[in-house]
């Protein structure tokens, strides 16, 4: 198998792994208890809490851990939106047009309860105009929250400049950092961001795990109501064997990431040349450049990405038409149509991404299907 899907979860690295099974059987405490046994999974948890915080230039006490990317989002618009309202700032967000579900139906939902929400278009790659979010400011609005890079397309988006803009303005800035943390260097502070969210399984960790990074003086409500944990601001008995392999996949990507990146362009172009040059019609959707190391999206011309995907899965090959978590939709590709495209360019396109494991010999043995399926589909 050629595993080619890491957009929507990476395996589990083997340090990873071996870093969590002692805390299934060996030290099984809970952490919140008062004896010394639970101390020791006490401080598992601050050691991951560190290991994840070092990687975006984070204080310890701004993560609070999650369930994961979804959770993390929910959150953090939720609470502000909730926080700002109360205090009579106002009901006004803005987010872009291509973020991941996670944010635009948390987005919705807020519609339904009173709150305003504009949605900013995007370029013909996928990148959000800033001057646009300038324009679309509100005295009434309280949170700005864009994704760092699309999870579809790639393309990494301005993320410092709207933070920027949002703090000249006094508002609160969010961003879905789920494709990004581990991958790119992120500065929470250098970057101006208020609200960061991230997944273990993005990442080489765990699933069912993830982190919201809250900076100081940001105040939101809490999403869990219950005991104690996270500082009060998030309940439930923490998930020790899950937080502990995201700290150990976090101090993994710390020390691999830059030798990460240029692997992984180098192969994503040649695997773009190679197929750009050996089949006719293909097209790259999103920014050449400004994207994500590993990410490469396709647009081919006369295919149905669903038939593509079936055959290239009878030769071993995982990859996707977009988000895991729109598998099955008969709709066309959202962040696809807010770039401009109609519904055939949306649905005869495919995402490959690759990951630090991937060779040269994989992405040839790619290439060349490709171009056989590819063939063997037009002539039908």
């Amino acid at each position: 198998m050629i595993y080619l899907d890491n957009a929507a979860t990476t395996p589990v690295k083997d340090e990873v792994l071996k870093s969590m099974l002692p805390y299934f059987k060996e030290v099984y405490s809970n952490p919140s208890a008062v004896y010394s046994f639970a101390g020791k999974a006490g401080i598992a948890v601050e050691n991951a809490r560190r290991s994840v915080a070092e990687l975006i230039g984070a204080r310890a006490d701004e993560i609070y851990f999650t369930s994961g990317g979804s959770e993390s989002d929910n959150w953090a618009i939720k609470s502000v939106a909730e926080t700002m309202s109360s205090s009579g700032r106002g009901k006004h967000i803005i987010t872009s047009s291509i973020e991941h579900h996670a944010v635009l139906n948390t987005c919705r939902y807020l519609e339904t309860k009173g709150y305003e929400v504009t949605y900013i278009g995007v370029d013909k790659d996928g990148i959000v105009s800033v001057g646009e979010i300038a324009s679309a400011i509100r005295s009434d609005t309280v949170l700005i929250s864009v994704m760092t890079a699309n999870n579809e397309v790639g393309t990494i988006e301005p993320i410092e400049e709207i933070g920027e803009l949002a703090h000249s303005r006094g508002i609160v800035f969010h961003t879905d950092a789920v494709q990004s943390y581990g991958h790119i260097p992120l500065y929470v502070n250098e970057m101006n961001i208020d609200m960061l969210s991230a997944s273990a399984h993005k990442f080489g960790g765990p699933k069912g795990v993830g982190f919201l990074y809250v900076k100081r003086d940001v105040k939101i409500h809490s999403f869990i109501h219950g005991g104690a944990q996270e500082r009060g601001r998030r309940a439930g008995t923490y998930n020790v064997p899950g937080i502990v392999g995201m700290g150990k996949a976090s101090e993994l990507c710390a020390v691999s990431m830059s030798d990460d990146i240029k692997k992984e362009i180098k192969l994503r172009e040649h695997l773009i040349d190679r197929v750009l040059s050996e089949i006719e019609g293909v097209y790259v959707n999103g920014a050449r450049q400004k994207r994500l190391p590993g990410n490469i999206n396709f647009y081919i011309e006369n295919v149905e990405g669903q038939s593509l995907l079936i055959l290239l899965d009878q030769k071993g090959i995982c990859v996707s038409s977009g988000s895991a978590c729109t598998s099955g939709s008969l709709d066309p590709s959202h962040v696809l149509k807010a770039m401009g495209q109609n519904d055939e360019r949306a649905r005869g396109s495919v995402r490959i991404t690759l990951s630090s494991d991937t060779t040269l010999e994989q992405i040839d043995y790619v290439a060349d299907e490709l171009k056989r399926i590819v063939n063997q589909l037009r002539a039908k």
